[in-house]
Order: structure tokens, then C-alpha cells, then sequence
């Protein structure tokens, strides 16, 4: 499933933002603006678009680089413009992918399933020390919506060559397919449908839409997870993987403008949450739960290794790094 959604995401990653050129923001409001409007736009210095590097197009490739070739087979041209007009017909463009995700959830929760009950709620606190996974469980809710929110809005944007538009229905469409997968947790005797979980759903999809419709931030900003080896290298599930998960936030100075070309361009900033030592074990011997927010410097492995990447497998693999952090590429300082 993971390979499924990079290799959608990954064309829309080096996709040109034309319409980040029309926004307010970069350009002021136009020849029609009033005199007031245009001094407040002269006002503002902190401009993401006009801080962010220029994308080229997904058909070209750097000046001297091989031959001309076709990268992607979806040509703007081709696209008719008052197909998609409407939110309902931007969700059905992923009509299929959103068929595949419902799908994979029930698949993945009829085999996580054990016992079960009628449907009840559940109160499970948020990153308190006397909840049961110190609110880790709520980020992967959030990540797992905003995952989604990324790879149907990239499939959108292929139909459509507007990401921006395509933000907010693919928002929903995971809104919507992360609430049947509550729906799940409602009849489960251990769990229950917590309202905890749809604000975080709802958050995770909504960073994606923030994330497209700011120009310039889907440059600079990432939502990652960064999963850290244990003594069992991975823990498929449980608290041990709940361990493991690091979720953080990355900023990438490559994102900007004047930066590009330096060598600031490799490193990322970022900030992140764990939690620690509350397992069942744990909480038996008397070790105290542990919340950590971490600070750190990264090295941005994108920017080293795959920029401008030619072949589908590199931009995959590249496309994959806005998502998930490698560990031991940083340096963390945790409090």
C-alpha cells in the first residue's frame, strides 16, 4: 500500500504551481487593486511565494541533462476545464483510489478485529501520562489522514493540474474514510469510537490542505513520521510500535529562495513528539511514562541524493521523503 501511494504522490511533488503565480500574495491584487489594497500588499514582507524556488515543469529536465523526454503522460492541455468545475466532480475524479483505500481499512480491520461489542464511545484522553499511549495513538491518527489527504490530492491533481483545488475534496474523502475506520473501533471491546480521534482525523487533513493552498509552504514544511529501530528492529503493533514512532515537523531550507543554491540547502529544522517507557511492563516495574518534545537539525537526504531525479523510482523514493524521516539523519535534543 505505502509503494501505491508514493508512486501517485511522487509526480506531484515536481509538478509546477501555476496557480501560486495568480495568488494575491505573490503578485499584489492586480491592476484593478485600490491604492489601499496595494499599500497593504507592499506591506507584507513575509511572502512563502515569493520566497520559493521556481518548479520546473514535470516535462522538462535541467539544461544539458540527456535528451528531451516525457516524464508524465498527463498533459495540461488535454484537460478540459469546466469538467472539474464543481468539489463533487473533483471527488469523483479519485473516485477509484478512494474505492482502493476503503478497501485496504477494511481489510487491515477485519484482521486487527478480535473481539467485539456493540457500538459504544470511548473517552481516551489526549497526550496525558494516564492515557494509554500518551496521545501517540492520536498523531498516527493525524498522519494517517493526512497521508491519505496527500495521495488522493495528488491523484486529483493529475486529472486536474490544480493542487491547490485538489486539496480540499481530497481532505474530505480521507475525513470521511478515516470516520469508517472509527466506526470499526466503536463495536471493538478494547477500544471504542473516540471523538478524540476524528479531531485529530480532521486535523491531520486539514494540515494537507493548508499545506497546498499557502503558496509556498508545500515547499518548506513537512509532517513526517520517523519510525526508530528497537531491539526487535520493527514491532508490527502494540505499544513497543507505538515506541517507535516519532512524528515531527520539518522545515526545509531548501524551500527557499536565496538558499537553493547554498549548502544550507541539506539541512532541515524540525520538531517533533515521542513518547517513551509506557508499555504494560513499564507501568508494572513503576517506570514513569516519558513525553518528549524533541528539537533537532536534519540532513536533508531528498536534496542530497535525489534532486532533479530522472527515473519514476527516484522521484518515488524522493517523494517519499516529505513523508517519513530516516533515523540516525539528525541530531535531537529532547525535553
Amino acid at each position: 500500500m505505502l509503494a501505491v501511494l508514493l508512486a501517485a504522490v511522487a509526480p506531484s511533488q515536481v509538478r509546477a504551481q501555476e496557480s501560486a503565480d495568480l495568488s494575491p500574495l505573490a503578485h499584489g491584487a492586480g491592476k484593478t487593486a485600490s491604492p489601499a489594497a496595494l499599500t497593504v500588499n507592499e506591506a507584507i514582507s513575509f511572502d512563502l511565494a515569493s520566497l520559493t524556488p521556481e518548479k520546473q515543469r514535470e516535462t522538462e529536465l535541467p539544461d544539458g541533462v540527456g535528451p528531451s523526454i516525457t516524464v508524465d503522460t498527463d498533459s495540461p492541455a488535454a484537460i478540459d476545464p469546466d469538467r472539474y468545475r464543481s468539489l463533487g466532480s473533483r471527488m469523483a475524479a479519485a473516485k477509484w483510489e478512494t474505492l482502493g483505500l476503503f478497501a485496504y481499512i477494511t481489510a487491515t480491520q477485519a484482521y486487527w478485529t478480535d473481539d467485539t461489542t456493540s457500538f459504544h464511545f470511548k473517552d481516551e484522553g489526549w497526550f496525558g501520562k494516564n492515557t494509554n499511549n500518551l496521545g501517540i495513538d492520536k498523531l498516527t491518527h493525524a498522519f494517517n489522514a493526512y497521508l491519505f489527504a496527500e495521495f488522493l490530492g495528488a491523484r486529483i491533481a493529475r486529472k486536474t493540474d490544480d493542487r491547490a483545488a485538489a486539496a480540499l475534496p481530497a481532505a474530505l474523502l480521507s475525513t470521511a474514510l478515516q470516520f469508517y475506520g472509527e466506526l470499526w473501533d466503536g463495536h471493538k471491546t478494547d477500544s471504542g469510537f473516540s471523538y478524540q480521534d476524528i479531531v485529530f482525523n480532521t486535523a491531520g487533513a486539514a494540515f494537507s490542505v493548508l499545506r497546498h493552498t499557502v503558496p509556498g509552504l508545500e515547499e518548506k514544511l513537512d509532517f513526517r513520521l520517523m519510525m526508530v529501530p528497537n531491539s526487535n528492529v520493527y514491532s508490527f503493533k502494540g505499544k513497543r510500535h507505538y515506541e517507535q514512532q516519532h512524528f515531527l515537523l520539518s522545515l526545509e531550507l531548501a524551500g527557499f529562495r536565496k538558499l537553493e543554491a547554498t549548502p544550507l540547502r541539506l539541512v532541515e529544522l524540525q520538531v517533533g513528539y515521542r513518547g517513551k517507557d509506557f508499555t504494560l511492563a513499564d507501568r508494572a516495574a513503576g517506570i514513569p511514562p516519558k513525553r518528549d518534545i524533541f528539537f533537532g537539525v536534519a540532513l536533508n537526504i531528498k536534496q542530497l541524493f535525489f534532486r532533479n531525479s530522472r527515473s519514476r523510482v527516484s522521484r518515488m523514493i524522493g517523494s517519499g521523503l516529505n513523508y517519513f524521516q530516516l533515523p540516525y539523519t539528525g541530531l535531537y535534543d529532547y525535553y
